[in-house]
């Protein structure tokens, strides 16, 4: 029986070279899609006990109303008439009118429950992440109010430019199962 030849030409190498570096490409491209698409295992969160309140959340995020809110622990909050994170240091009245207001966007509610007892809470569509409340509670008060990333907003940048901006290294990188950082206790220090 006679051998065929089955030496390929010039050709139909280039030809198979081609289709096998696209296979590969395309290949390539979806793992990249695919690594890019998928969660991360870490996010980006603010450690309340090492924050200082700078005002440089409300700055640096790259969204326009920054991810960075401030959140309430309730379960150390004291409910005061005379809040420190909601009046200004020397408010007129203690009341709720805007010029003895602490935070610039009205996001820190008061409500009265009982004299002398207020509830505050904190309307994150308002709140910007400025910090005022927090750096008054935690210099008067007893700490409960805080701020934390929302990672419903966040982009989890790869170099957040607001933890490059924080002077205290508050911003950590933790597990994105338990993404957030409450209070629940008041820290001294």
């Amino acid at each position: 029986m006679p051998q065929e030849d089955k030496s390929i030409d010039r050709r139909q190498f280039l030809k198979s070279g081609i289709r096998g570096a696209a296979v590969v490409g395309i290949v390539g491209a979806a793992g990249l899609g695919v690594s890019k698409t998928r969660k991360s295992d870490t996010v980006w969160q603010i450690d309340p006990n090492i924050c200082v309140s700078c005002g440089n959340c409300a700055k640096y995020c790259v969204l326009e109303v920054s991810a960075v809110k401030c959140v309430h622990a309730f379960a150390i909050c004291g409910y005061c008439d005379l809040c420190s994170g909601y009046l200004n240091p020397k408010p007129r009245e203690l009341d709720s009118g805007a010029e003895n207001e602490l935070c610039p966007t009205g996001a820190v509610k008061r409500k009265f429950v009982e004299d002398p007892y207020y509830e505050y809470t904190i309307d994150e569509e308002l709140c910007i992440g400025c910090g005022k409340c927090v750096k008054g509670c935690n210099a008067f008060g007893n700490g409960s109010l805080h701020l934390q990333v929302r990672h419903d907003r966040c982009l989890n940048c790869n170099e957040c430019s607001i933890a490059a901006a924080c002077p205290s290294g508050a911003f950590k990188r933790v597990p994105a199962d338990s993404p957030y950082m409450i209070k629940t206790k008041v820290s001294h220090g």
